[in-house]
C-alpha cells in the first residue's frame, strides 16, 4: 500500500505542471477567441468608416459637379441673353433697311415727272444713317474655362478639405483605458475599460505607438499636450517591452519629455533632466533625424528647444504618446500643391 501510495504521489506531482500548462493553453485560448471576435468587429467598424470617408468625397463631387454645371448654366444664360439682344436689334436694323430698300425701288420705278419731283426727299432717304454691322466677340461659351485641367482643379480645391497628419495612432497598441478618434490622430484617457484582446502588441500602461514606425530619414510631427500634467511624448524602440516595468529613458529604449502632475517638464534621462520653460508648453514638436542619431523636442510656438537626445539608433524607432487627463492630439501639416 505504501508503494502504492509513493507512486499516486509522484503522478500527482507530475500531473500539477501539466495542469498548469492546460491553464496558460486555456487562457491564451481564451485570448484568442476574444481576439477572433475583435477581428470581426474591427473589420466591420473599419468598413463603416471607410465608406463614411468614401461618401464625403463621392458627396464632395457631386457638390462640386454641380457647382460648375450651375456656372456653365448661367454663362448659357447670359450669353444667350446677349445674343437674343444682338439678334432682336439686327432684325429691327434689317426691317428698317429694308423699308428703306422697297421705298426707294417704288421711286425708281415711277413715272419720270412723279420721280423728278421727289427726287430730292428719294435721295435723303436713300442716305444711311446705320453704322457697318459687327460681328460678337467673346459670345462663344468659354469651354476652356470649365473644361482645362477640369480633374486637377478639382484635386487642388480638394486639398483644402482635407488634413493630413505626418502620424496616426495605431489602436492595437493602445492601453485599454485610452479612447482614440475615428480619424486615429488624438487620444484621451476613459473611465471605461475598453473590451479588447490583450495581444502581445498592446501596453498595460498608459502609451500608445504612432502607427508607423521610422528606421531612416528625417521627421517632424507637433503634438497638441492638452491643458493639463501627466503627458509623455516622444519615440521608443520597436522592441520595448509592451508588458510590466520598463526603465523610461535611453537605456531602456524611450527617448521623450513630460510633465509632471507637480507641472514641471523633465526630459526622460536617467536620472531625468528638469526642463526649464518661459511659458508652459501647449504644443510640442518632435523631430526625429534616425541617421544623425538625434531626437529633438522644441516649442513650435517660437522654436525654442527644449532638449534634444543623442544616440546611435540600430532598430526601428516609433512615436509614442502617454495623454493628460484632458487628451492630446496630433496636429495636421498644410497641404500644398506644387507643378513642375
Amino acid at each position: 500500500m505504501c508503494f502504492l501510495a509513493t507512486i499516486k504521489e509522484e503522478l500527482r506531482t507530475a500531473l500539477a505542471p501539466l495542469q498548469k500548462k492546460l491553464e496558460a493553453f486555456n487562457a491564451v485560448k481564451l485570448v484568442c477567441d476574444q481576439t477572433a471576435e475583435h477581428i470581426k468587429s474591427q473589420a466591420q467598424h473599419t468598413e463603416r468608416q471607410i465608406k463614411m470617408e468614401f461618401e464625403k468625397l463621392q458627396q464632395y463631387l457631386k457638390e462640386e459637379e454641380a457647382a460648375r454645371i450651375t456656372a456653365l448654366r448661367e454663362e448659357e444664360e447670359q450669353k444667350s441673353q446677349m445674343m437674343k439682344k444682338k439678334i432682336e436689334k439686327m432684325t429691327e436694323e434689317i426691317s428698317t433697311l429694308s423699308e428703306q430698300i422697297r421705298a426707294i425701288e417704288q421711286e425708281l420705278g415711277a413715272e419720270d415727272i412723279s420721280f423728278l419731283q421727289s427726287y430730292k426727299d428719294t435721295q435723303i432717304r436713300a442716305q444711311c444713317t446705320l453704322g457697318d454691322p459687327e460681328k460678337v466677340s467673346g459670345a462663344l461659351i468659354d469651354v476652356a474655362k470649365h473644361l482645362g485641367n477640369v480633374k486637377y482643379r478639382v484635386w487642388e480645391k480638394m486639398l483644402g478639405t482635407v488634413q493630413y497628419t505626418p502620424v496616426t495612432l495605431d489602436p492595437n497598441t493602445a492601453y485599454p483605458k485610452l479612447s482614440l478618434s475615428e480619424d486615429l490622430t488624438s487620444v484621451r484617457r476613459s473611465d471605461e475599460r475598453q473590451q479588447v484582446p490583450d495581444n502581445p502588441e498592446r501596453f498595460d500602461w498608459l502609451w500608445v505607438l504612432g502607427s508607423e514606425g521610422f528606421s531612416s530619414g528625417r521627421h517632424c510631427w507637433d503634438v497638441e499636450v492638452g491643458g493639463d500634467e501627466g503627458w509623455v511624448v516622444g519615440v521608443v524602440k520597436e522592441s520595448i517591452s509592451r508588458k510590466g516595468g520598463v526603465t523610461l529613458s535611453p537605456t531602456g529604449g524611450v527617448w521623450g519629455i513630460q510633465q509632471y502632475w507637480s507641472g514641471e517638464y523633465a526630459a526622460m534621462t536617467f536620472p531625468h533632466t528638469r526642463l526649464t520653460v518661459q511659458r508652459d508648453l501647449q504644443r510640442v514638436r518632435v523631430q526625429l533625424d534616425w541617421d544623425r542619431g538625434e531626437v529633438s523636442f522644441s516649442d513650435p510656438r517660437n522654436n525654442t528647444p527644449l532638449y534634444t537626445f543623442k544616440h546611435s539608433f540600430t532598430e526601428r524607432l516609433f512615436p509614442f504618446f502617454r495623454p493628460s487627463t484632458h487628451g492630446m492630439q496630433i496636429c495636421p501639416l498644410k497641404v500644398s500643391v506644387s507643378v513642375k
